[in-house]
């Protein structure tokens, strides 16, 4: 009798198990290729008084993406999509070997079946670094690319450049090293984090 009780029981449980895999909802990530781009720096009211500046260039890497879900939920958004970036920019003490950096970001809340935008930036400073002067980063940019999960169970990559597939950055590469002394920023690191915000999907905090 403990015997049949017990296969009853696990009968039951993969029975639920099926069932629970069965409404799992499955995602779907596509995207276009990478584009980069210099943004001078943003002007804002500064109330009564105003300093004067000269704009610098910020070098600006975006991607268009779409997630979708089946079944699809009812608030009709991904809890969180994941993107990873890939940029490998010119070494400025070494010609013709690269450094590759990499941040990765997570969105919240993405809106389903829409096009949306996720993107990183350089700094004026890391500019000015990368090619000894505050104009001019997208000139410092060899490869882009970037990989998507969303739901924790699709990946998509994408990468600018045709003479590099994408997940070039998982090659061996001998010019290729990886840096983190120079940073890759969020929007909301940036002074264009309250620019242009429904075209961008919301970022989670990191702690």
């Amino acid at each position: 009798m403990k015997i049949q009780r017990f296969l009853k029981s696990l009968i039951v449980c993969v029975s639920m198990l099926c069932a629970q895999n069965a409404l799992a909802q499955a995602s779907r990530v596509t995207g276009d290729k990478p584009t980069f781009d210099d943004l001078p720096s943003p002007e804002f009211p500064g109330g009564n008084k105003q300093k004067p500046f000269k704009p610098k260039d910020w070098l600006e890497v975006e991607a268009k993406f779409k997630v979708e879900m089946r079944p699809e939920p009812k608030s009709k958004t991904a809890p969180e999509v994941t993107v990873k970036w890939y940029v490998a920019v010119k070494n400025p003490d070494k010609p013709g070997t690269f450094l590759l950096l990499t941040r990765t970001i997570t969105h919240i809340n993405v809106p389903l079946n829409e096009d949306i935008y996720t993107s990183m930036y350089l700094s004026p400073a890391s500019v000015t670094r990368l090619t000894g002067s505050p104009r001019g980063g997208k000139n410092s940019v060899e490869l882009v690319g970037y990989e998507i999960v969303a739901n924790g169970d699709d990946k998509y990559k994408a990468s600018e450049s045709n003479k590099d597939k994408p997940g070039w950055w998982n090659t061996q590469n001998e010019k290729i090293s990886a840096d983190s002394s120079i940073p890759l920023l969020t929007k909301s690191e940036t002074p264009f984090a309250a620019m242009w915000w429904d075209r961008y999907a919301e970022e989670k905090k990191e702690k």
